[in-house]
């Protein structure tokens, strides 16, 4: 059975097979329930010389769908970055948490999307070094991580109405923990999506132009869908925030209640005031601009206002300890949105991701 079928949302013209998805399922994403297992990734496997057999093994990226009726249709996605922890723990609890009876439409769970890339705990996949989050559209006869990004725009976007997918700041950034929406040309579809980040309830949220991925990343997927998106940062340092996790938490409940796909409430409190920043473009990010690469001592942290100008840290050379450091200036006003977290930092290095407060006309 092709994925298109198990899906049963959509009918692949037989004249265009050749873009059907390689990715195929032995689970019936259409039927109604709690229908859990793998989306089957074939690989090429190579014998000791190093050629290919003609053989495939293939890698099981995990799915659940639960499914009740009649309803909205909602992708929750985390593991888009292998690194980024808090997300995958986030829909695993929901996972075991949901029962068929609790939804009204589908929920489709993929926790582990860049599956190779999990599996390794790294932001990119060890199997090509593919970024999910700037493949897409994909290509189904491309490397893995691009079959694994078309098969998520054209075989399962189309099939849902919202797509949130769950990110943080991975081992070498900490982020100010937020909920992000895309802004758009459509005032009406703007209006929705300011209501689904106001809903989430994080006491920061973001409004982007776009990924810094641009039309490759999930986001830009979503646009050519017609498909409502939602994301975040949520901490990060290569370890689970539990304040952060605990928010996003109960900002999902929120959200899933809002979209209408649960028959119950699970949602606990209700949304508190966010704080709207908008990211200011990279150039305006603080960068190390030290020739020699030493140890970055920061003077500011996470949600600090800082000024254009202002010293926001220290770069000290442990090979030459008699020499000065070097001051980390500020290029522009803004508030502390990500950090690096490790120390050792050179030339072209980000150090801080600056935003400032959104209003409509800056945008």
């Amino acid at each position: 059975m092709s994925l298109r079928e198990n899906v049963g949302h959509h009918n692949l013209d037989p004249g265009k097979a050749k873009h059907r998805s390689r990715i195929w399922t032995d689970v019936d994403l259409g039927a109604e329930g709690k229908a859990q297992g793998y989306l089957w990734l074939p690989l090429g496997t190579h014998d000791t010389s190093g050629e290919e057999t003609g053989l495939y093994s293939c890698e099981g990226i995990p799915v659940v769908s639960i499914k009740n009726g009649e309803g909205p249709r909602v992708l929750l996605m985390a593991g888009n970055h292998g690194n980024e922890y808090e997300g995958q723990v986030m829909l695993m609890k929901l996972i075991r948490t949901l029962q068929p009876e609790d939804v009204r439409g589908q929920i489709i769970f993929l926790p582990a999307a860049n599956t190779p890339a999990v599996r390794a705990g790294r932001r990119t996949s060890p199997l090509d070094g593919g970024n999910l989050n700037r493949l897409f559209p994909g290509d189904p006869m491309g490397g893995p991580t691009s079959m694994i990004a078309h098969m998520i725009e054209s075989e399962i976007l189309p099939g849902v109405e919202y797509a949130f997918d769950f990110h943080s700041g991975g081992d070498k950034g900490d982020y100010l923990p937020c909920a992000v929406i895309a802004r758009s040309d459509d005032p009406a579809r703007f209006s929705r999506s300011l209501e689904l980040l106001k809903v989430f309830g994080m006491p920061t949220s973001m409004i982007i132009d776009h990924s810094t991925g641009g039309d490759g990343a999930l986001i830009g997927a979503c646009r050519r869908t017609g498909v409502y998106h939602l994301s975040t940062e949520l901490g990060g340092g290569g370890a689970v925030s539990a304040p952060a996790l605990r928010m996003a938490e109960k900002g999902l409940a929120r959200l899933l209640e809002h979209t209408g796909v649960l028959s119950r409430a699970i949602a606990v409190e209700p949304p508190p005031p966010t704080r709207l920043i908008r990211r200011v473009p990279a150039r305006d990010y603080v960068y190390v601009q030290s020739a020699e690469a030493g140890l970055f001592e920061p003077y500011v942290g996470l949600g600090d206002e800082v000024q254009a100008n202002q010293i926001t840290g220290m770069m000290h050379f442990p090979t030459a300890p008699w020499k000065e450091p070097e001051p980390v200036l500020a290029p522009v006003d803004g508030i502390v949105l990500c950090r690096r977290v490790p120390a050792r930092s050179g030339l072209g290095d980000c150090v801080f991701v600056l935003g400032r407060d959104w209003a409509p006309s800056s945008l």
